[in-house]
Order: structure tokens, then C-alpha cells, then sequence
């Protein structure tokens, strides 16, 4: 009986009858869809036609998976529908069974292009003529009205009334806020990204110009996009708060406009806070006014001593502007002139202007304009022509009956409808002040005056940030905004799509024509003709006008503008150059340097998924964070912790807000913020110190001293550069540090990098050193430098403000026994000892705090700055108004959550700005082993260092605490222990 079936089971006998052949075989049969049951009746006919009797056999051996006794649910339904069978009790009822496609925004975009006041085409034709086209940024203080000075260009030249009437409520009173499309900023009230906009706005005389306008953040923490908005621009427009007048962040942008060379002027906003907050009379608004330009004025000469007369801002010059963005006026000397000659004809409108300003009294009974008052209570011209007529403007308004304002207005040509006169007094006052003051011109012929367009900026942009020669085709091109010539464009900023997977790259076309489907080679900030690593060939897929809530497509922006591009943001991570395939001449393409910040990134944050197998979700978040932000830092620490570094508490808020929400989309473990040190040394090494390479052939010997006071701020500034010719390089030491020609000539580095704040220099003599065999060994001695400069020995920290110097070098006549792996690590070592040896000490980094606010809150900042290591450097109330203003040191590291507790001292009523300031060192020998430090308890102050050196080795995964015999030679470390140097 064993013999009839297989080891599977199959019959395999004989047949029995035909009878059960037959049973067998239905009963055995898959089922047969019906097109495959055709084909089989067609086949069986045709084999009865041809008598061929190929029948297989009937006992094959069928597995059980292949058969097939119903059909499938693809075969039912078709291959085009998904099918999900699911199980009961697998899901909640109210969760659907197929979800919904959800398309996730996260910015604020416009349904469809909005309705413009001009005709699109016209701002497209505009860009082909560079001399009639303006790049700005606005830049100020935080509420400041920079966000609502745009809205009241986008409303002069936008159709969008309807978004605001259509809002209710407490919304109605909100502003437009159309360049904060962020989510975060629409909850937080206030800007975190920069934003442009393309507008085409008139001047007085009617002539039309295209203006890229770019609004910035004012926060002293997103002072990172001021900086990456302001180098494509021209000039900046200062918006300056006329009763808080010049705040912290005010003088930053001052400071960085002056320093970049970019032209400047002011506007001062808010001007109906001094008639209907401060109730200031005339007279006295005026001395306010001078004093806030003034302000600004000395803010310039204190940067740049000397330079203050030349880039003077004041109203008499033009380069002042006075508004309300709020009721959305705005108004310059020479425009509020052009109001009075059009209706008073035959009046000079530059002569009237130019005695508007300043200590020129007005004689009524003359009728003339003398330098001094003629007689008792003369009022001076800007007074008597601007001021009054805008008081009486404001006080007729409000405390007039419709009836009797209706009269009133009639005789300024003021018309007005009958439902308007209804309105609430802030409305009735916006619908007044707009026929009064009508469109920005003003504003228009200050800009088109005072700051020069593409062709002249391009020449400042070339001198300043080109690194390739001015004599090229390439140069001489991007110079003249040749839109035929050789397509270059500097890519300083990344902005997310809506959805926030992929990024568009914004920049500015300084040669040739930005063209979709156009080949493009991208130059990252590491790209050097000797090094081409950083290069990649993308394809620009479109391009864009940006007009912050909506991107206009077009065929192509020729250069002096900015543009909006895609597909060519996977190989930028800060900022690139982009040129074409092929220059003209085979020519070597050149980068523009990297964008310079205000200050550096000491917040810092260390991050982990909840879920571990989430870890490469967060590694892409964190490097989509690394392009959005340009001040940003993320990096792997030696014990494996993924750390952020960010500007102050608001910043790594939103940092980790984008990272949780839009491009990660997952929870994190945040540790509690801490802040970098740096390593530095006071004093000179105790002995030269030594150290051999490991193959005992080589043996090098340096010491460490601290920097002179200065040269790491010149260093890092730009002031000197290691890569300027060697004669440029030690004149710049001579002159300014009294450096003598040998050791001037003999820098070798500046570290961890070309513009890190301490230096390698030469200090063996020809008569004991083989100069050619040093020359032979100088770039690996550089790396070990760079290395220990980059990690130092206390706590892994960047070391500052250190110079080494190489005294002697015994080197193997042999190449192959000097190679980078003897040297390299061997000259780490040698740094780390002799700076071991030089009185080691901790660095941290200091905020400069700047607080606003009334009398009583000053004793609030004074308590909490002393709780934390913090100190008032000067207070003293701002003029003209009842607020105070304090100014404090507070270290980095006691900085967090201050914000919060001052503002609970103060019931709110205070304002805090924290900027990074400088390096100070931390009291106290972080290598005294005598102090004791127990947990749970704060260290003493001359156990700082020592308590911060031990908590950050702990956190890095580090040895509990620095061994100099770890760096020091066997022998010398036993002659140092002999003779007491060493304990």
C-alpha cells in the first residue's frame, strides 16, 4: 500500500477505473477563471483537429500553495484597486479603515495669485533694466513696525482688503502681517524668518521702479537672517521705534551695515505714539525726534570713528524718513514739501525742504525763515509746517462729530463716505491719514536716491566677497549686470515648500539669466580650485519671483534681481555659488565667501528619538534644521550625542519646534541646554616641552602663551588673513601688534581653521633646524595643530586665544620616517603639554542684556542678574518717554529661563534681550585637584572652572579628569616630578 503514494502524499498508483478518474479529477481540480476555461475548450479543439493525443500526465504532483480554489480579490476587482482586508478589533471606530489623503502645509500661501495694482508683465519687462531696480532690507529692533511697514506697501500695491475685513472680532484689529507665513509666527506675533517680496512702486514724479524688498526679523536671536538677507542687498532700511528709540539689536544691524560698507537710511516709525501715548507737545516731539536720529548717528561714528559725517543720516539730507505703519502713512522732508507746492503752486520744493530741519525758526509777519527766533514763542519750521499740521490732523479726527469733521475735511479735499464716518476712531483715522498722506512716494524717491542700484552694488559685492580675480570676463560681467554673459548667482538662503520636504534656494543673479532646465554647477563654501570636493552639477527645475505667500513662475530673471530657484537645494547646506557648465574662456569659477554673522552659536541642546529606531528620521530632520536656519550647528559628539548650537532660548525653541513638526515629524528627548567653552592659557609654559613620534625619530618641542589682547577679534573679523601673501600677513602684525619681522614672517596657521583665533609660528633658528626638511614636515605640524586646537585637553573644547610656538624640530633624514601619521599626532601632543604647562584656564561665553521698561522694574533685573554670576554695567531712563533702560553682563550658562524669571519679577512689564557679547574667562584653576565639589551643591566661585571642566568630561563620556602625564614624555614627566615642577 506504501508504493501508491509519494513522500508528499500524491497518489502515484495505478488508475483505478474511469469513473474515479474522473471524480478524482474534479474533485482535484483549481478553479478556472473563465477567459482561461475559453482558451482551454479553444486548445482542446484544436488538438481534436490535429489528432494529437498530448494529454500529461494525471497524477503530476501539484504543491498546495499553487492551487487555487477561488479567486483572488485582485482577479475579482482588477489589478487598479487596492485591496485591505482587515480584521475586527484591530482598529478604533473612529479611525477610518482607509484614511483620508492629507496634504500637510505648513506655511501661509495665497489660493492663487492675489490681484495686483500693476500689471505683472511690467514688473517682468522692470527686471531687464537694472538702473531702475532697488535689492533693500528692512532691518531694526524687535516691534519696531518693519512687518507692518511692508503691509502698508503690499496693501498699497496688493488687492487683499478683503483678508482684513473678512477677519471678526479681536482679529480685526490684528495687522496684516503678510511676510509672516511661518505657523510659528502667526502664533507667536513676530518674524523668525526673513521674507522678500517683489513690488513695483512709483515716485512722486511718477516713474515706476521695481523694488526687492526683503523684510528680516527683529529678535536679537534671528539676527542670522539679517546678516544672510543683507548681503544680496544694496542697502538697508533702518525702521527705528521713535519712543524706544536705538535698542540692542538696532545697533547690531548699524554695526553690520557699517562694517559691510552697504548704504543706510532711517526710517523713524511710530510716530503717533508720541501724539497719542506720550501726549507730547509739538515742540517737544521734535527735540524726540533729533534725539532718536542722533542715536543712530553716534552709533555710526562709535563703529567706524571718522566715517560719521560721511554716512551722517538726517532729514535735511533725504535719507530720513517719518511714518506710522500702522495708519500707513509715510512721509520724507522733500515729499511733505511737494504736499504744501501742490497746493500752493510756485513754491520750490528742495529749497522749502531744506529748511524744514533743524534751527530754522518760520517769521509769520515777514514771511521769511531766519536762524534765529525773531520774537518770543517762534516755532521752528518743522514744527510750525509738519507737526502742528499732523496733530490737528489726529485731534480733528478723533474728537470731532462726523457732521462737523465732514466740514473740516472738505476744506483739506478729504472725502470721505457717509458709512466711514461710523467706523470705530483707529479705522475713521487709517481712512483719514490715507487721502492726507497718500501713497508711499516719499519713501520711494529716498530709496531710489540714497541707495544705488544692482550695477553699482555689484561692485561693492565683488570687492568684499569675490574670491576669484576683478580683471575676468566672469568679473567684468557680473560687474555690469550683463544678462548675456555667464550665469553666476549667489545662493544665500534657503526657504522650505509649503509641505516641507524639499527647499528652494534664494539668491541673487549677478551675471546672465536664471533659466529653468538650465545645467548648473554648484560651488558649496568649501570649494577651492585645489580642492573641488565640494562641487556637484544639479538642475535648476524652475524659477520663481518670491513674493513671500506666493511664488510668481517665470521663464527666466536676468541678473541685478533675485530669484526664487528649485531642484538645486540637495548639495547646499548654507550658502553656494551657482555658474554655469562652462565659463566664458574655459575660466576657473570663483566662490563668494561664506556670509559673515554678527556673533556666534554658544545654546546648546543635545537630542534623541523617543524611539530608537527612529534615528535616521531624526538625522534628516537635523540636516533639513542645518539649511533653514544659517546660524545653526549640528554635530556628533565623541560620545555619540547629536548636539544643536543655537543663538538663545527663542531660537532653539523654534529650531526644535521645526525639527519636532515639520521636518522630522516625531517626539524627541531634549537634554537641558548647556553652552560651548573654549580652552585658553594665561601665562607662558613652565618648560619647553617635547614630544617624539612614535617611531622615536623625530622629536618636536613648542610652547604655549596667550594671544595679545585683540588679535583673535582681528582674526576672526577678517582683518588678517593667513592666506594674504607672507609680507601682507607680518606687516599686519608689525604694524598693529609690534611683532618683529622674524617671528611676523614666520606665522605659519591660524586655528582650528583658516580664521580660528590662535596661531602657529616658527620660532627655530636656521643654525640648528634643517630648514628644508621643516619645510618638508610644515603642512603635517599645521594639521596636529589644527587638530589640538579644534579638541583641547581640558574638556574637548575649541582652545582660543593661544599661540604656539614650534622651538625646535629633530626630524629622520629619511621621508618615510617623517610621514603624516609620525607627525601629526606627535604635534597634538606637543600642543596639549606645553598648553598644560602654561597655566590653563576655562572660557565661557557671556550675553550682553539689554532690558526696557518702567522705573519700577530696574530693582526686579538688578535681583535676578546677582542670583546668576550677572552685573549691571550702566541704567538710566530713555529721553522723552517714562521707560528705563538697563544694560548687563550675564554668563551664558546662568542664562536660561532668566527671560522668564525677570518677566514674573516684573509682571511683564519688562522687555529682555540677551546677545552673544564676548569670551571671559572662568574664575578658578579647572586643574586643582584640592577642591572638593559634592553633589547637589553649587560650587563656590573659585571652583567654577573646575566644577564646569568636571561635568562636561562626565557628559562626553571622558576620563573623570586631565592626566598631563597622558601628553607628556615618560622621562620628562619623571625629571618634572623630581624637581617639584609637577606636583
Amino acid at each position: 500500500m506504501d508504493d501508491l503514494y509519494d513522500e508528499f502524499g500524491n497518489f502515484i498508483g495505478e488508475a483505478e477505473s474511469d469513473d474515479d478518474a474522473s471524480s478524482t479529477g474534479q474533485a482535484a481540480d483549481a478553479y478556472v477563471l473563465d477567459d482561461e476555461a475559453e482558451d482551454s475548450e479553444v486548445g482542446a479543439n484544436e488538438q481534436q483537429l490535429m489528432e494529437i493525443d498530448d494529454d500529461g500526465p494525471s497524477n503530476a504532483v501539484i504543491l498546495h500553495e499553487d492551487k487555487q480554489y477561488y479567486p483572488s480579490a485582485s482577479d475579482v476587482y482588477g489589478p487598479d484597486v487596492e485591496v485591505l482586508v482587515q480584521e475586527e478589533d484591530t482598529q478604533l471606530l473612529t479611525q477610518p479603515i482607509i484614511d483620508p489623503v492629507i496634504q500637510k502645509k505648513f506655511t501661509i500661501q495665497e489660493a492663487d495669485l492675489p490681484p495686483v495694482r500693476f500689471d505683472r508683465d511690467f514688473l517682468a519687462d522692470l527686471m531687464n533694466f537694472p538702473e531702475q531696480i532697488r535689492n533693500v532690507a528692512i532691518a531694526g529692533h524687535l516691534h519696531h513696525g518693519k512687518t507692518a511697514f511692508m503691509d502698508m506697501l503690499v496693501l498699497e500695491t496688493h488687492d487683499v482688503q478683503d483678508q482684513l475685513e473678512k477677519k471678526k472680532g479681536k482679529k480685526r484689529d490684528e495687522q496684516l502681517r503678510y511676510t509672516d507665513v511661518h505657523v510659528l509666527e502667526r502664533e507667536r506675533g513676530l518674524s523668525i524668518k526673513a521674507a522678500p517680496m517683489s513690488l513695483v512702486l512709483q515716485s512722486t514724479k511718477g516713474k515706476s521702479h521695481l523694488f526687492n524688498i526683503i523684510d528680516t526679523p527683529g529678535h536679537v536671536n534671528f539676527v542670522d537672517e539679517v546678516a544672510a538677507a543683507v548681503r544680496i542687498a544694496d542697502g538697508v532700511v533702518l525702521v527705528v521705534d521713535v519712543v524706544e528709540g536705538v535698542q540692542i539689536n538696532t545697533e547690531q544691524v548699524i554695526k553690520h551695515a557699517v562694517l559691510e560698507d552697504l548704504p543706510m537710511v532711517l526710517v523713524v516709525n511710530k510716530m503717533d505714539r508720541l501724539i497719542l501715548e506720550l501726549k507730547l507737545p509739538p515742540a517737544d516731539a521734535y527735540f524726540k525726534i533729533k534725539h532718536v536720529i542722533e542715536e543712530v548717528n553716534k552709533v555710526i561714528e562709535d563703529t567706524l570713528p571718522g566715517q560719521g559725517e560721511k554716512r551722517r543720516l538726517s532729514p535735511e539730507k533725504g535719507n530720513v524718513a517719518f511714518a506710522c505703519s500702522s495708519m500707513r502713512w509715510c512721509f520724507t522732508l522733500q515729499s511733505f514739501a511737494k504736499m504744501y507746492a501742490d497746493s500752493y503752486p510756485g513754491v520750490d520744493v528742495q529749497e522749502f525742504a531744506r529748511r524744514l530741519w533743524g534751527d530754522i525758526f518760520f517769521n509769520p509777519r515777514s514771511r521769511k525763515f531766519t536762524r534765529r527766533p525773531q520774537e518770543d514763542g517762534a516755532k521752528r519750521t518743522f514744527v510750525n509746517f509738519v507737526l502742528e499740521p499732523i496733530y490737528k490732523l489726529y485731534s480733528h479726527t478723533l474728537s470731532e462729530s462726523p457732521k462737523d469733521l465732514k466740514a473740516t475735511l472738505a476744506k483739506l479735499n478729504i472725502h470721505l463716505k457717509p458709512s466711514q464716518y461710523k467706523t470705530d476712531a483707529k479705522e475713521l483715522l487709517r481712512l483719514v491719514c490715507e487721502q492726507f498722506f497718500g501713497p508711499a512716494n516719499g519713501f520711494v524717491d529716498m530709496i531710489v536716491k540714497h541707495i544705488p542700484s544692482p550695477t553699482e552694488g555689484a561692485k561693492r559685492m565683488l570687492e568684499r566677497y569675490y574670491t576669484g580675480p576683478l580683471d575676468s570676463k566672469t568679473a567684468t560681467s557680473m560687474a555690469s549686470c550683463n544678462q548675456d554673459g555667464p550665469l553666476v548667482i549667489h545662493v544665500t538662503k534657503l526657504f522650505n515648500s509649503s509641505d516641507a520636504k524639499t527647499f528652494n534656494a534664494f539668491g541673487r543673479v549677478l551675471s546672465g539669466t536664471a533659466k529653468p532646465v538650465q545645467s548648473v554647477r554648484v560651488l558649496g563654501e568649501g570649494y577651492t580650485l585645489e580642492d573641488e570636493e565640494d562641487m556637484v552639477v544639479a538642475t535648476v527645475t524652475d524659477t520663481w519671483i518670491a513674493e513671500s505667500r506666493y511664488n510668481v513662475i517665470t521663464s527666466g530673471v536676468p541678473a541685478g534681481n533675485w530669484v526664487l530657484l528649485g531642484g538645486v537645494d540637495n548639495s547646499i547646506v548654507k550658502s553656494a555659488t551657482l555658474v554655469s557648465q562652462k565659463l566664458s574662456d574655459d575660466e576657473d569659477a570663483y566662490i563668494f565667501r561664506p556670509v559673515k554673522h554678527l556673533f556666534e552659536s554658544v545654546f546648546k541642546v543635545a537630542v534623541e528619538p523617543i524611539n530608537p529606531s527612529e534615528l535616521p528620521k531624526m538625522l534628516d530632520g537635523l540636516r533639513k534644521i542645518n539649511k533653514s536656519y544659517p546660524l545653526v550647528t549640528t554635530k556628533v559628539e565623541e560620545s555619540g550625542e547629536h548636539v544643536v548650537l543655537g543663538t538663545g532660548e527663542l531660537y532653539m525653541d523654534c529650531v526644535l519646534h521645526d525639527l519636532r513638526r515639520l521636518y522630522a515629524d516625531m517626539e524627541l528627548k531634549v537634554s537641558d541646554p548647556v553652552t560651548r567653552f573654549c580652552e585658553t592659557v594665561v601665562e607662558t609654559s613652565a618648560i619647553k616641552c617635547y614630544a617624539l613620534t612614535p617611531n622615536k625619530k623625530n622629536k618636536l618641542t613648542m610652547v604655549a602663551e596667550p594671544l595679545d589682547p585683540g588679535i583673535a577679534e582681528d582674526i576672526e573679523s577678517g582683518a588678517v588673513n593667513i592666506k594674504d601673501p607672507v609680507r601682507k600677513v607680518g606687516k599686519f602684525f608689525e604694524d598693529n601688534y609690534g611683532y618683529d619681522l622674524l617671528a611676523s614672517r614666520n606665522i605659519w596657521a591660524f586655528g582650528p581653521d583658516d580664521m580660528g583665533p590662535n596661531i602657529l609660528q616658527n620660532d627655530t633658528l636656521p643654525s640648528d633646524v634643517d630648514q628644508k626638511l621643516l619645510r618638508a614636515v610644515r603642512d603635517t605640524i599645521r594639521q596636529g595643530f589644527s587638530w589640538a586646537t579644534r579638541e583641547g585637553p581640558l574638556c574637548e573644547e575649541p582652545i582660543r586665544n593661544a599661540k604656539f610656538r614650534v622651538m625646535d624640530v629633530n626630524l629622520a633624514p629619511e621621508a618615510i620616517f617623517r610621514g603624516g601619521g609620525q607627525i601629526i599626532p606627535t604635534a597634538r601632543r606637543a600642543c596639549y603639554s606645553s598648553f598644560l604647562m602654561a597655566s590653563p584656564r576655562l572660557m565661557e561665553p557671556v550675553y550682553s542684556c539689554s532690558m526696557i521698561g518702567p522705573a519700577d522694574a530696574v530693582a526686579s533685573l538688578y535681583t535676578v542678574l546677582a542670583r546668576r554670576r550677572g552685573h549691571v554695567l550702566q541704567d538710566g531712563p530713555i529721553a522723552g518717554t517714562p521707560l528705563y533702560s538697563v544694560k548687563g553682563l550675564l554668563p551664558v550658562i546662568d542664562s536660561f529661563g532668566f527671560e522668564t524669571d525677570l518677566r514674573i519679577h516684573t509682571q511683564g512689564q519688562a522687555t529682555l534681550s540677551l546677545v552673544f557679547d564676548r569670551w571671559s574667562i572662568v574664575p578658578g584653576d579647572p586643574l586643582d585637584r584640592d577642591i572638593k565639589l559634592r553633589p547637589l551643591e553649587p560650587a563656590s566661585a573659585q571652583a567654577t572652572a573646575r566644577d564646569f571642566v568636571l561635568k562636561t568630561r562626565r557628559r562626553k563620556g571622558l576620563a573623570e579628569d586631565v592626566t598631563i602625564s597622558k601628553f607628556l614624555e615618560p622621562e620628562l614627566f619623571r625629571s618634572l616630578k623630581e624637581t617639584g615642577i609637577l606636583d
